[in-house]
């Protein structure tokens, strides 16, 4: 099993060569903003690799003139200074190089980022129905880190040390072709290590983060779930499944070094072979006058520059590899269409009009129907009440209505335009959709509430909760309507997040208002209070209400039942009672006793989520 994943990932972060040109081609084009810093950056990597490079030349130089027969007066001095010279500018532009390309990269990074997040939010519900959270999480961090590793440790090497290579072989055929084809005596074996080194090491790295990713999974689930592993006492389990992880993790390490114990002597033997043979050489040339002692020893120096850089581009390529791999996967987030867009003329949807539902049939991606031929109309300032079993489709036929999806057969209309027609501000600002439960962000309560319009001002935002009347009772918090909410609201109760989460609803100020029951989750306590504003918001607006209690459909001007994709009746409360209906049965179940609770809810699934007004205590819902 794990040498099955151990390719899979070989696969999934293994770039082919075309690939990797659309990667290079894709980046250099984000880069064009910064094509001036860009090729500032290339020239100091080419001034500092040329200040690198021209010590073993001035060396071999102060040897043949400075220390020979033919040595001069002065000749050691200035060959000193201009080496003092040429390293202190290679010590400068060094440093130089690090500050550009770093501040090119990060800048890059940034645009990414921003693009890359502004792009997730941009997509539809169906986007984040198919993508795990994970996912999408990992490519704003691990991958980001994935280049930011690059950016930091590995460009300027990568860079410098392919530039130092190349040229050096330019310098050495120039010196000596002779001795340079001594240095091609070691090139095979070199080569041969060297592919091989490239091919283990890139499986062993995506073997350790495999396994790391195994010990943190096991790490998390451990911690998340201590409560179960308490109660039923599988600390000793527990323990070994991590000890376990934890052993694989140590091999795929000491595997992944073991792969490096072999390589690098390679390097080091070449090295070493490669210099004493240029040596042995070397002195038979100088002996026989064919060459002078000073080009024999910048050769020899200069062989450093030829085989270091092989050392390090290998020791470079798997951060090369994943940093590839990973702007791929960001680009192919990024190419990623939304299902939901806006079409070119968009036009606005009309202040006030009525809800067509026209034959309306829709499927999540490849999914079987979930609707199917719908039809419905909603009067301006009607309130209807949406109901059925968990799995019939209302949740869905809600969605439609706030085109978080559009259909896949028929279509929805308001005041005679259709949503797929109208803009997205006007969309947003005409229907509003409130969740069972607010999500707060971090931040204060004016924050959050001014999520409903922005740049609504402090005092717009007490009006809209006056409307409501939550104003009151915010207030009267110490630090009232400047209170931090902290992380997902976790300072207030859930009936005051459903208060905030109401408030961001008044604000906004919709003609048409989507409601998943706003009270079905609290305590009867809250209750009456969320129930109270959530009536107070209803005022006047057409409503969409998916029923999760039977009380709520009752109050409702009308009763749309949902079940096994299409729409089975529709009529008043009373209507539908008398009709004696699939409604009725549930209600008169619902009302009568003649079933538990887990009776009603096979037949209603999550619609019976309490008891009828006054009933509430009693079910504990």
């Amino acid at each position: 099993m794990g040498w099955w994943r151990d390719v899979a990932l070989d696969e999934e972060d293994r770039l082919s060569r075309e690939e990797a040109g659309k990667v290079v081609r894709r980046s250099f084009r984000m880069l064009r903003p910064y094509r001036a810093l860009v090729v500032t950056a290339l020239s100091v990597m080419v001034l500092f690799t040329l200040a690198t490079l021209a010590g073993p030349r001035l060396i071999g130089y102060g040897i043949d003139h400075g220390l020979g027969k033919h040595r001069s007066p002065g000749t050691l001095n200035r060959v000193a200074l201009a080496y003092l010279g040429v390293a202190i500018a290679a010590l400068v532009l060094g440093r130089a190089q690090i500050v550009l390309v770093s501040r090119v990269g990060e800048q890059f990074l940034r645009d990414l980022r921003v693009r890359v997040f502004r792009h997730i939010q941009s997509m539809s519900m169906a986007f984040f129905d198919r993508e795990q959270t994970g996912r999408l999480v990992a490519r704003m961090t691990s991958d980001i880190d994935a280049l930011q590793d690059l950016i930091q440790m590995g460009l300027v090497q990568f860079v410098t040390n392919g530039l130092l290579f190349v040229i050096t072989v330019v310098v050495l055929i120039v010196y000596s072709p002779l001795l340079f084809l001594v240095c091609l005596v070691a090139l095979p074996p070199l080569v041969i290590a060297t592919r091989w080194f490239r091919r283990e090491s890139n499986t062993a790295y995506l073997t350790v983060r495999d396994r790391i990713s195994q010990t943190m999974s096991t790490l998390q689930e451990g911690i998340a779930g201590i409560r179960v592993i308490k109660a039923f006492g599988r600390q000793r389990l527990q323990a070994s499944r991590f000890s376990e992880h934890n052993d694989a993790q140590l091999h795929a390490n000491v595997n992944a070094i073991g792969i490096s114990a072999r390589y690098f002597p390679v390097v080091e033997t070449s090295t070493v072979v490669t210099t004493a043979a240029v040596v042995g050489l070397g002195g038979v040339l100088v002996h026989e006058h064919r060459t002078t002692l000073g080009t024999v020893a910048a050769f020899v120096l200069y062989l450093s520059y030829l085989f270091d850089p092989i050392q390090q581009l290998s020791q470079l390529f798997n951060l090369v590899q994943s940093s590839g791999a990973a702007l791929a996967k960001l680009f192919g987030l990024l190419d990623t269409r939304s299902a939901v867009q806006e079409r070119p003329g968009a036009v606005d949807l009309p202040v006030r009009g009525a809800i067509e539902v026209g034959s309306v049939g829709f499927a999540y991606g490849d999914g079987p129907k979930v609707l199917s031929d719908v039809s419905l109309t909603i009067a301006p300032g009607e309130r209807l009440a949406l109901v059925g079993p968990t799995g019939a489709g209302k949740s869905t036929l809600a969605k439609l209505v706030a085109r978080l999806y559009d259909p896949t057969e028929g279509s929805i209309s308001m005041g005679g335009t259709d949503l797929r027609d109208a803009t997205f501000r006007s969309l947003r600002e005409r229907i509003v959709v409130v969740p069972q439960e607010g999500f707060l962000f971090h931040g204060t309560i004016f924050e959050n509430v001014r999520i409903g319009r922005d740049g609504a001002s402090d005092e717009e935002v007490r009006r809209a909760m006056d409307t409501i009347g939550v104003l009151e009772h915010f207030e009267g918090l110490p630090e009232g309507l400047s209170t931090e909410v902290r992380e997902r609201g976790s300072r207030l109760s859930a009936g005051e997040r459903q208060l905030v989460s109401l408030a961001r609803a008044a604000l906004a100020n919709p003609a048409v208002l989507v409601l998943d029951e706003a009270t079905s989750n609290l305590d009867p306590g809250t209750e009456v209070e969320v129930e109270r504003a959530v009536t107070a918001l209803m005022e006047g607006r057409t409503v969409i209400v998916i029923a999760h209690r039977l009380s709520t459909a009752a109050r409702a001007d009308r009763v749309a039942v949902v079940d096994e994709g299409g729409l089975i009746e529709e009529g008043t409360h009373h209507e539908l009672v008398d009709r004696g209906g699939r409604y009725a049965d549930l209600f008169a179940s619902w009302t009568g006793g003649q079933g538990d609770l887990a009776t009603v809810a096979g037949g209603v699934g999550d619609v019976v989520g309490g008891a009828p007004a006054g009933a509430a205590s009693q079910t504990g819902r």
